[in-house]
């Protein structure tokens, strides 16, 4: 069987060279491989090494251990069925870099109060929904326009986002944004990016007013894992045609249910539960991993 082994770094750095082609190459040939063969995805950010003989389990550790000291992500899969028919994607910390509750809180002077629940969340230490309901009744009170300053002031698009979208619907895929935040961002963010549709948690409002409540059902762990399993009906699509990208442990069930689950700058338990990783590349490393090329990518 064909497999291939992806080397991304970050694109603004470009560091990798044909140094670290020949070290990742002669250490796969040692470890067994055979046929193999380089072609640069983007210079000096993103190469795809096809090989025989290994499995991509096998591959992944032999190169990693050859280029120790060089910051780049190296992932391995079949070559078969790598370009993926449905993305879907995690919000906060991932599609933008900021964690929007964390955002709102510090408007109002709670920073320090609802930072430290939401990182326990994402590493998964304490239920994501309790988590959520606790951190929204410290909104009670506050006037409903602080969310419309938080889109204005606090909101910014992770590197790479609307390449990766852009490039995946023009390529025939069906696109959606899943987060655990408020459909009041997630509809501009989808907006401003290209998701074809989005799905989030209603934050309740009452006379302009945040009531400190969130609307059930609440979209927790297993709500994005059925939302996976519901577009995948919807389009016609198995989950070995899924590509989902995700950083908090309320991303595990989602990425775990995807062909290809990555964990994109995430948190130790996610990175050790998913199969892909990225942790230097921006989001664009999304479409490295598909296999496609500098020239292929819609900006």
């Amino acid at each position: 069987m064909q497999y291939v082994l992806t080397l991304t770094a970050d694109p603004k750095q470009r560091l990798l060279s044909e140094r670290h082609a020949k070290t990742a190459i002669a250490a796969l040939s040692a470890a067994g491989a055979s046929n193999i063969a380089g072609d640069w995805l983007s210079p000096g950010c993103a190469l795809d090494l096809n090989f025989q003989g290994l499995t991509p389990v096998e591959a992944a550790p032999v190169v990693h251990a050859a280029l120790i000291d060089v910051p780049a992500d190296i992932n391995a899969q079949s070559a078969l069925g790598r370009r993926k028919q449905l993305l879907i994607a995690d919000m906060d910390s991932t599609i933008i870099t900021d964690e929007s509750l964390d955002e709102l809180a510090d408007f109002i002077g709670i920073r320090d109060q609802v930072e430290p629940i939401t990182a326990r969340a994402m590493r998964g230490e304490i239920d994501f929904e309790a988590a959520l309901r606790d951190r929204v009744r410290l909104l009670a009170g506050q006037p409903a326009h602080l969310l419309d300053r938080l889109l204005n002031e606090r909101i910014h698009l992770t590197g790479g986002a609307e390449t990766l979208v852009r490039t995946m619907r023009g390529n025939g895929a069906f696109t959606a944004l899943v987060s655990g935040g408020f459909t009041f961002i997630t509809e501009a963010v989808a907006a401003k990016v290209g998701f074809q549709t989005h799905r989030g948690n209603v934050l309740l409002i009452e006379n302009g007013i945040l009531t400190g409540a969130v609307a059930d059902p609440i979209l927790g762990k297993e709500a994005k894992l059925e939302s996976l399993r519901a577009f995948c009906a919807e389009q016609g699509l198995v989950a070995d045609q899924v590509m989902a990208v995700g950083d908090g442990a309320n991303d595990i069930p989602m990425l775990l249910g995807a062909g290809a689950g990555v964990a994109f700058h995430a948190k130790p338990a996610v990175a050790a539960a998913a199969r892909f990783k990225i942790d230097h590349g921006d989001l664009t490393a999304l479409l490295y991993l598909q296999g496609y090329h500098d020239r292929e990518l819609v900006s």
